[in-house]
């Protein structure tokens, strides 16, 4: 058995140190931060505890309220304390794992693993965050035990976002310790592990930066603009959408110049060393703090009368402009949905785009390609980096792939780009490609293909799916056996929205699964789980005053989740990216979730001038009174206004975690911090379900506050109005939505049933979709995404 990493002390709190702590925090670990002693202390202050930590409370405090959030909740900042490496470096004595994020300066990290040793248990793990300097430079002068236990940890900024996590081991680092902490990274901070070699900017970095200077360089010598280059290198080449010149301004021009210029110091004998040389425009940008997002402004600059594009030649801004036909045919390429055929139609496509990208694209290939054996040894290893690292679609032997292998390498030789000789040898064997349908990957060093250990939990829809057709089907939805029992369901319909299709394949499988399996889980497909209800069905039906046909549709969602909610078998939903408006309410018929981390979950329906219509205020306000036991006297209209402020001001959750703590989800719910392991979560938790005696709960009805709730919330509403807090249609529709949250005039005299909740809720949502604001909100969001304030 492998001893747990329960405990973890960082040391070093900036940028990427308190991210470090952050996520470690995260995941449910005790941890301590420390930091230098600030160097600026008055006599007096240097006897005071609080101002000697104050470095480390000051970043932690930043990092609560950093935007996007590092934390998933706030609270969970509760797990981290504070301190300075003069006072406490010896509390680290006890840590399972100590992690280093300090300047990188070689001597004083020397400094600092010396002092470290003197404290550590002998079994504790020591990791280096460094991104550029060496192992065997760092722990010179350490023992056997120091080194034995001491490898890098690179995590990728912001830490809780990002997947890659990269281990380097030193020339003495234990395969045990190794194997603790790649266990560690993967199930308990749901990273992807990529294992690389003691070299500058290891795997990532060295191929990401080097593939963005060929770019830089590439712009330059054929007189594209940044536009141009932008719209070539994103989702056309199955980047992100921030390209080339935008994801610099976010990463920061002095990150990235830092990065870029490490490996040209510290790589003397690569033989592309001078790609890695820095612009000079690039060099006049940092010394004029011309850095990019964090100076608001670098490649490009918002400004109000739009965003604005620096010229590289007098580093003035312009207005953004670019080549028209290049934009329109990249925008016509980064529609297709499958990035390997948006490859290939890039480099197909003739003229600027086509060339630029094959010009691009060879080179970085070739360059990945030359160092296998030098940075790692697997090219799967490089694509995973790649994917995780840098959020591409495709790695680069992927890329390969998807251009076709062996026409691509011919005619890079054709070229004259320098390709390594077991390409060539490969290219000759006859080999397709770098991986073949059995999942095994061609090894380039023993040039033949190799099977690879597959994690069985990381196993998405299409795997779990391929062997077997639909055993539902509809216009918006299909089911699947996903064997064990579940009857795995997913939306078909654009963007996983609701409308009938996708209702009636929930009517089915509740049916079927009752009849054939144990259990039903509803994994969606795509960028989100659900965005809610099909906008454009309502606006039109509303338009065209339908109002039956309105009726139906909310009848029959709002019974659908009550279907499921009362299915005699569990029902497991697995929400991830936005999980809004109709999306959330599925996820209240669910008997638990199963969310991925990254979920952002919300009632957004006032947004578009209207209140939930699928039996989600009343399935809010019922989870938010669950759990009193018996005989409790509760105060209902605590309850009801918390509900209410959440639906009334669209509060939208950032993470799985904060989900639970506004009571979208409960605490028992499941959050997976790996996306790719989440639908196997999903079914182990509706298999654990179904054979743990499962029975369907029982119908609630709870005393509300009734008329005087009603009135008490309406004052609170008009004061916000008249505050200028809300628009007075934004009054309007949140005294309606009141009145349902209170169980109508009538709420407090009895207990208000769940079918007289559905009811008030269907009305109030009728009421609405006849109202001339609320139609033109929603005509707004339909045209422009963005909510009207009417």
């Amino acid at each position: 058995m492998t001893k747990p990493i329960r405990r973890v002390g960082v040391v070093g709190s900036g940028v990427m140190g308190s991210g470090i702590a952050a996520h470690m925090a995260n995941a449910g670990l005790e941890v301590l931060l420390l930091d230098i002693v600030p160097r600026d202390l008055s006599e007096e202050e240097k006897k005071s505890k609080k101002a000697r930590d104050r470095i480390a409370a000051t970043n932690l405090a930043a990092t609560v309220k950093a935007k996007p959030a590092l934390f998933f909740h706030p609270s969970n900042a509760a797990r981290v304390s504070v301190g300075n490496i003069d006072d406490d470096l010896a509390k680290l004595e006890g840590c399972d794992l100590v992690i280093e994020a300090i300047i990188e300066n070689l001597k004083i990290k020397q400094s600092f693993f010396e002092k470290l040793d003197a404290v550590i248990d002998d079994d504790t793990v020591v990791a280096s965050n460094t991104s550029g300097l060496r192992i065997h430079d760092m722990v010179q002068g350490r023992d056997a035990k120091f080194r034995s236990n001491f490898l890098v940890m690179h995590f990728f900024n912001p830490v809780r976002y990002m997947k890659l996590l990269e281990l380097v081991p030193g020339p003495d680092t234990s395969p045990e310790v190794m194997e603790r902490v790649a266990a560690f990274g993967r199930n308990a901070l749901g990273k992807g592990i990529v294992v690389g070699k003691d070299t500058p900017n290891f795997v990532g970095n060295r191929i990401g930066v080097h593939s963005m200077m060929t770019t830089i360089h590439q712009m330059v010598e054929d007189g594209l603009l940044p536009e141009d280059v932008d719209a070539i290198t994103g989702p056309p080449m199955g980047h992100p959408k921030s390209a080339s010149f935008r994801t610099a301004d976010l990463v920061g021009l002095d990150t990235f110049v830092h990065v870029a210029k490490n490996c040209y110091d510290a790589l003397p004998d690569d033989e592309e060393r001078d790609v890695f040389k820095v612009p000079s425009f690039i060099e006049g940008m940092v010394e004029k703090k011309i850095l990019g997002n964090k100076t608001r402004g670098g490649f490009y600059k918002k400004t109000k009368a739009g965003i604005e594009t620096l010229d590289l030649t007098t580093l003035d801004y312009r207005a953004k402009g670019g080549d028209e036909a290049v934009y329109k045919a990249c925008k016509k390429i980064g529609r297709i949905d499958d990035p390997a055929e948006r490859l290939r139609k890039l480099v197909a496509t003739e003229g600027t785009v086509g060339t630029f990208a094959w010009k691009v694209l060879s080179k970085s290939l070739a360059y990945a390609a030359r160092r296998i054996g030098e940075i790692t040894d697997d090219v799967d290893a490089v694509d995973d980096a790649m994917k995780w690292g840098y959020n591409w679609d495709l790695g680069p032997f992927e890329s390969w792939d998807a251009l076709g292998f062996a026409e691509t390498t011919q005619r890079m030789l054709d070229d004259g780009i320098a390709l390594p000789e077991s390409i060539v040898k490969m290219k000759a064997s006859g080999a397709t490609g770098f991986y073949r349908e059995d999942g095994a990957v061609y090894d380039l060093a023993k040039g033949d293909y190799v099977s690879r250990a597959k994690d069985p939990r990381n196993v998405g829809w299409e795997v779990m799916t391929k062997s077997n057709a639909p055993v539902l089907e509809t216009d918006g939805g299909k089911a699947h056996d996903l064997g064990d029992g579940v009857l795995g369901v997913t939306f078909t319909t654009p963007y996983n929205t609701i409308d009938t299709g996708s209702v009636q394949i929930l009517w089915d499988a509740a049916d079927r699964a009752e009849r054939d399996f144990e259990s039903i889980v509803i994994f969606n497909q795509g960028a989100n789980f659900c965005v809610g209800a099909n906008l454009g069905s309502v606006v039109m039906a509303s338009m065209n005053k339908q109002w039956d046909d309105l009726a139906r549709l909310v009848d029959r969602y709002q019974q659908a989740t009550q279907r499921l909610k009362y299915a005699h078998v569990p029902v497991v939903g697995a929400p991830f990216g936005m999980t809004l408006g109709g999306g959330l309410e599925l996820c209240f018929g669910c008997d638990q979730v199963q969310a991925a981390a990254e979920t952002y979950a919300g009632l957004v329906e006032v947004g578009v001038g209207l209140i939930p219509g699928g039996a989600g205020c009343m399935n809010m306000l019922w989870r938010g009174l669950e759990g009193y036991p018996e005989g409790t006297t509760v105060n209902t209209y605590d309850v009801v206004t918390q509900v209410f402020k959440n639906i009334a001001m669209a509060s939208v959750a950032t993470s799985g975690v904060e989900a639970q703590h506004k009571g979208y989800f409960r605490f028992s719910d499941g959050v997976s911090f790996d996306r790719a392991r989440q639908l196997h979560e999903a079914k182990q938790r509706a298999i654990g379900l179904s054979r743990s005696g499962y029975h369907p709960p029982q119908p609630k009805a709870y005393v509300l506050p009734g008329e005087s709730g009603i009135a008490t919330l309406s004052m609170m509403v008009d004061t916000l109005v008249a505050g200028g807090y809300a628009t007075e249609y934004d009054g309007v529709i949140a005294k309606r939505l009141a009145r349902v949250l209170c169980g109508g005039a009538g709420g407090a005299t009895h207990a208000v049933t769940e079918n007289e909740m559905l009811a008030i809720e269907k009305e109030v949502f009728l009421s609405l979709c006849g109202e001339e604001k609320s139609i033109a909100r929603m005509q707004a969001m339909l045209t422009t995404n963005k909510p009207l304030r009417n």
